[in-house]
């Protein structure tokens, strides 16, 4: 299950980016996977749990969403989606395309918890009272 090893280099890349924003925990992350992406969305989620204990995003909850296929045609031009198992353009039903995007896996987007820092501004010293 190489679905474990995926996890384990996006959570180094998670806590990179909270480490970067002076994150205390990971709240939520947002995958978005192709189906040509090689990566089964199911199999991952189970891996999550086991890689993420003991980290910054132990507790965040992991939310994944389909990417879809899309093809540039070849010979009229256009891109338009795609069936993985079809990749034909949806314009001119050619078969000359070449593959725009369902074969990824992207970091969509985190949220995460930072602490706020104390404020700068501090109220003037009181005036000392007059004799």
């Amino acid at each position: 299950m190489h679905e474990l090893s995926v996890c384990l280099s996006l959570l180094e890349q998670v806590e990179r980016i909270a480490r970067e924003h002076g994150a205390e925990r990971v709240e939520r992350i947002l995958l978005r996977i192709g189906p040509l992406s090689g990566v089964e969305a199911a199999l991952l989620t189970h891996a999550y749990p086991l890689a993420a204990a003991g980290s910054i995003a132990e507790h965040a909850r992991l939310d994944i969403e389909p990417a879809p296929v899309r093809v540039h045609c070849i010979d009229c031009g256009q891109e338009s989606e795609a069936s993985p198992n079809r990749l034909l353009c949806a314009h001119c039903s050619s078969y000359h395309t070449k593959l725009s995007s369902g074969d990824e896996m992207l970091l969509a987007s985190l949220e995460m918890s930072i602490p706020e820092e104390p404020s700068e501004t501090q109220e003037p010293p009181a005036a000392p009272p007059s004799p």
